[in-house]
């Protein structure tokens, strides 16, 4: 079944073509009717140079030609136009649309600039404005018969669907029933609730157009509006007999079970799709993908997944995205140790397949197999030397076991890959504060977090972990209350940013708030965390709660038992009481 409307496609080739350089450009003629003294040959001279330098790229160059244009001929629709492209390719709507809507005031039927407004308007979901100007090129441009169509699709999306279906309508009286208004009629009327007329217009078109997947797809998604599930699961059967073997009727059937949770008859019809030669390989992944992201397959058929990805192994035996599906299914129901076996037996059977050898190392990422992780790190970063990630995942592994001269060189090759990619180079230099902070060297970690924060002094991760390690060393703590606060203030429910937070106020000596954000986080239902509980022991302790503080650090310590200096404070802690 389509899932994108004409309409759609519509305003994007029209954005794409208005704000590409060179592929269509306004001729810088005189306004109709509007007598202009100025120099011409000058204006037309340094006009051509402006559009030259803009499909250069030079757009800073090019709008100082502009404006020269601009100062020679004040009412140059056209220049107005250049200028208002360039804004909007450089993503400045605001003088863009401010530039278009001078030239629209100049030549008020240009065609191409009341398609430039329009497609702005409505990239920024403002559809009255859209609406506004596609009626103005549609009246100015009645033989344009696609504006209609995309005028009507806007007046429906914006839910006034009598007028919408005021436009469908005089179109199918125009042309008869056909594939494109009476299509947009029949969404229309679903789309109003007005599921009785769409249903006889859904039958006008099956009528001429019986096997037309879309369109019974449609047909069954009238009935499912109107709450007749079985009917609409007879229009896929009665499809089905005609065409038991079609690649769309199967995949649209498997969609519309997907919909309706009907997880039974959607196996039955995996299945069918697997083995289905005509159905392609992408379209097989894909309805597997959307299957493996929904728990409530993944918990109560998790079995019929595994089998059905032995299926497709069994149908593609070469194929190194397939055998990904069967680790993933296990990935999602949470046994990482089978999900590392088997990516362990992909990668010895067929070591070329990277993709496998990524998914392997962020299983033991995930499962703390530090060990592993540098291990396997080590001989996929050897192997596929140009991957990032490769280094990156290495790099981890070997800090988390005090590896530490070694992670640095790996993340050394690991900015060599980054290049100029800022979120690459903001992923090196917050593992890197990490290494040096376990290192002891407090200065180049907080060195390196300041270099992270010259590339994005937003990115909430740097944020979070400069202002934990700052509060550590009890160092610059107002400005780490300040970082922490920053943070919680834009992720306000993140449980490990609000413990940051919080310590940041036990060192700070805010001992109230800390409490009350540590309380909150511990009784928040989460998986419980033994930093937490150590930290609120600490916090507790402060407070002269001794009583409270053990109880949490007992709680740590059956969460994490390494964490052995906890029982020296349990023991101070109940000598003090």
């Amino acid at each position: 079944m389509k899932r994108f409307s004409y309409f759609i496609t519509i305003l994007v080739l029209v954005i794409s073509a208005l704000l590409s350089c060179g592929k269509r450009l306004v001729p810088a003629e005189v306004s109709k009717g509007k007598i202009r003294t100025y120099d011409s040959a000058t204006f037309n001279y340094i006009f051509v140079e402006a559009v030259k330098q803009k499909l250069l790229g030079n757009s800073g160059d090019a709008l100082k030609l502009l404006e020269q244009c601009i100062r020679i001929n004040p009412e140059s629709d056209a220049s107005y136009f250049q200028m208002a492209q360039i804004m909007m390719a450089a993503g400045d709507n605001i003088n863009g649309k401010k530039y278009g809507l001078k030239a629209l005031s100049l030549e008020s039927r240009n065609f191409w600039y009341l398609m430039l407004l329009a497609g702005t308007y409505y990239q920024e979901y403002n559809l009255d404005s859209a609406i506004i100007f596609y009626e103005q090129a549609a009246r100015y441009f009645p033989e344009k018969e696609d504006l209609q169509l995309t005028l009507g699709n806007l007046y429906s999306q914006n839910k006034k669907y009598g007028k919408a279906n005021d436009v469908f309508v005089n179109l199918d009286q125009k042309y008869g029933v056909n594939e494109t208004s009476t299509v947009e009629t029949v969404k229309n009327l679903m789309r109003a609730e007005r599921y009785d007329e769409a249903l006889e217009k859904a039958k006008e078109l099956l009528g001429k157009y019986p096997d037309e997947i879309q369109y019974n797809g449609l047909m069954a998604e009238i009935y499912r509006g109107k709450g007749e599930k079985e009917k609409a699961i007879e229009v896929y059967r009665e499809l089905m007999k005609r065409n038991p073997d079609n690649p769309q009727t199967l995949l649209s059937l498997c969609d519309f079970l997907l919909n309706e949770k009907n997880y039974d008859d959607l196996f039955v019809m995996l299945q069918n799709v697997i083995l289905n030669e005509k159905v392609t390989r992408e379209d097989k992944i894909d309805l597997f993908v959307r299957m493996i992201g929904l728990p409530d397959i993944v918990k109560v058929y998790g079995d019929k997944l595994l089998l059905s990805s032995m299926l497709m192994e069994a149908s593609f035996p070469e194929d190194d995205i397939v055998v990904l599906l069967r680790p993933e299914v296990f990935i999602e129901r949470g046994l990482n140790d089978e999900a590392a076996s088997r990516l362990e037996e992909i990668i010895k059977e067929r070591p070329e397949n990277y993709y496998a050898w990524e998914k392997l190392l962020l299983v033991y990422l995930q499962k703390g197999d530090y060990r592993s992780l540098e291990v396997k790190g080590k001989e996929c970063a050897t192997n596929f030397n140009r991957s990032f990630l490769a280094k990156l995942l290495y790099a981890t592994g070997a800090n988390e076991n005090r590896n530490y001269d070694i992670a640095l060189e790996e993340l050394r090759k690991a900015t060599i890959l980054a290049g100029n990619n800022k979120d690459y180079i903001l992923q090196v230099l917050s593992l890197k504060a990490d290494v040096y902070y376990r290192q002891k060297n407090y200065g180049q970690a907080f060195k390196t977090f300041d270099e992270a924060l010259t590339y994005n002094n937003e990115d909430l991760t740097i944020l979070n972990n400069y202002a934990y390690f700052l509060a550590e060393q009890n160092n610059r703590l107002k400005e780490a209350e300040a970082m922490a606060r920053k943070v919680i203030e834009k992720e306000s429910k993140n449980s490990t940013f609000l413990d940051t937070y919080a310590w940041v106020l036990y060192k700070r000596g805010k001992l109230r708030e800390a409490d009350k954000i540590m309380y909150s986080i511990t009784n928040s239902g989460e998986k419980p965390d033994a930093e937490w509980y150590e930290h609120y022991g600490y916090i507790l302790k402060k407070r002269r709660d001794c009583k409270n503080a053990i109880v949490n650090w007992n709680s740590a310590l059956k969460i994490d038992s390494t964490k052995k200096h906890l029982i020296k404070e349990i023991e101070n802690c109940q000598e003090s009481r």
